[in-house]
């Protein structure tokens, strides 16, 4: 029962997980595995400061031991000096206590001695760790500006790619239906062109009938009476009508008619 509703769990999961990363905007996913990478940059760089501090320790503690070692060498170098000069001297007991503390030095001489080899062998590991630290933090930096040039490279893609899907949608809803509600662009063109036809024709039929004819001869006669009716009202004020100015011209460039010449006599 478990192992079945743990099959059932990683089902519903994945299948959760890929319905998610559908639905996801890529652009703030992108800003989210640059983050991840910067805080794991950050983390590396942490670390490495850990290496590196733990290798300047070890070369502070080496140099204290070396230090040492040479002052507790210069000891033990004046006790044996000071505890042969009193020997000379037949002072027994200053020579014992000098010897004592010869012993004493030599003793945290050998004690010191191993110390340093000791952090001899830490200083080189520490020296080895660091150095590949500092190598792996300047790798991972490379890597960084790479997937940060990377990054604004995808971001251009990403804006031309929803340009060009928002294109080709417009694109497709000029030819495709995409919905009851809403017409295509070819059914709107072609109902503007039948209408647009069909009143082209009706005018055309209805400018061959009767009554348009009968229209324009009413018109005529309206305008012929119009003419006439300005002429007369020219003529009581003493006004040249247009049409009596229009014939005078060819009626004085008329030639007179030659006389008759009769038979000779």
């Amino acid at each position: 029962m478990f192992k079945l509703f743990s099959r059932a769990w990683r089902y519903v999961t994945a299948a959760l997980t890929g319905r998610f990363n559908e639905m996801a905007d890529p652009k703030v996913q992108l800003e989210q595995a640059i983050t991840e990478a910067q805080d794991q940059h950050r983390r590396l760089i942490e670390q490495a400061a850990n290496v590196v501090a733990n290798q300047k320790q070890t070369e502070m503690r080496l140099n204290r031991s070396m230090e040492e070692l040479a002052k507790l060498n210069g000891s033990a170098r004046q006790a044996v000096t000071m505890a042969d000069e009193a020997s000379k001297r037949g002072d027994t007991t200053k020579a014992l206590d000098y010897t004592s503390a010869a012993e004493a030095y030599a003793n945290r001489l050998i004690a010191t001695e191993k110390e340093v080899e000791t952090l001899k062998q830490l200083l080189l590991q520490s020296t080895q760790a660091a150095n590949q630290a500092k190598a792996a933090v300047q790798q991972n930096s490379m890597v960084m500006q790479q997937k940060l040039a990377e990054k604004q490279k995808l971001m251009g893609q990403l804006d031309q790619a929803k340009m060009q899907e928002q294109m080709n949608r417009a694109m497709a809803s000029l030819s495709e239906t995409v919905g009851q509600d809403v017409p295509t662009f070819d059914e709107v063109r072609d109902k503007i062109e039948s209408r647009y036809a069909k009143a082209l024709g009706t005018s055309e039929i209805a400018g061959q009938s009767v009554e348009v004819r009968m229209l324009e001869v009413e018109q005529a006669a309206m305008n012929t009476e119009a003419t006439a009716r300005l002429d007369a009202i020219r003529a009581q004020l003493g006004i040249a009508s247009a049409s009596s100015e229009a014939e005078a011209p060819a009626a004085v460039s008329e030639p007179a008619p030659s006389p008759e010449v009769g038979p000779a006599s």
